[in-house]
């Protein structure tokens, strides 16, 4: 779990350097917004809006508030504190399995969103036991992220690994480091570093294409 808890202080770090009012590559988020969307997520039942569209327009405006409020370097710190802090004991993010299975993906994707929407970036070297671990989670997770795909996707790792994320006759595969292909799977297809191979017909369809929940 140490893994998961690094990840939480990362992202947490990243956010605070960033400041409230920095973009993300959350469509319409701030960083103050998504500070709030990760406290809200793992500390209040409301949070099921993000998987329950009844309960999403309640989510969104608890979000917005919490945003609201955090405007202020001071009060932005104490939304990132609560975060640091981690979840209430009530919470099922409270159980180490559910932390694992649920956040170290969030946190990574998260944390790129934060670094990644400024002009210049590069990638994080991260260690082997890390990108283990997201690898994990993305090949665990590939069928149902690109479960709309129009193709076929091979996901390609650098050191030559391969998983088959949708089975099709005709299909591409997408190449680059585990880290890049966690991001292209989370729909953050214009700020990974991937490249793609197949047939120029696949390619073409492929176009335009954005994975994700």
């Amino acid at each position: 779990m140490h893994l998961v808890h690094a990840s939480r202080l990362a992202l947490a770090e990243t956010l605070l350097a960033a400041g409230p009012n920095a973009e993300t590559l959350c469509a319409g988020w701030e960083t103050r917004h998504l500070a709030a969307h990760l406290v809200l997520r793992e500390n209040t039942l409301i949070s099921v809006g993000t998987v329950f569209k009844p309960l999403s327009k309640k989510l969104d405006k608890k979000i917005r508030d919490l945003a609201d409020a955090a405007q202020s370097p001071e009060r932005y710190a104490a939304l990132i504190r609560r975060f640091r802090i981690g979840p209430v004991k009530y919470s099922p993010f409270a159980i180490d399995t559910i932390d694992r299975a649920a956040n170290l993906t969030e946190y990574f994707v998260h944390t790129e969103d934060v670094r990644r929407a400024r002009s210049q970036w590069a990638p994080r070297i991260l260690d082997k036991e890390y990108t283990e671990m997201l690898w994990q989670s993305l090949t665990r997770m590939s069928r149902v992220l690109f479960r709309k795909a129009p193709v076929g996707i091979i996901l390609t790792r650098s050191d030559g690994q391969r998983h088959v994320a949708k089975k099709a006759p005709n299909a591409v595969s997408i190449s680059g480091p585990v880290t890049e292909l966690m991001l292209f799977a989370f729909g953050r297809v214009d700020h990974c570093l991937v490249t793609f191979e197949g047939g120029d017909s696949a390619l073409e369809i492929v176009k335009g294409y954005k994975p994700g929940l």
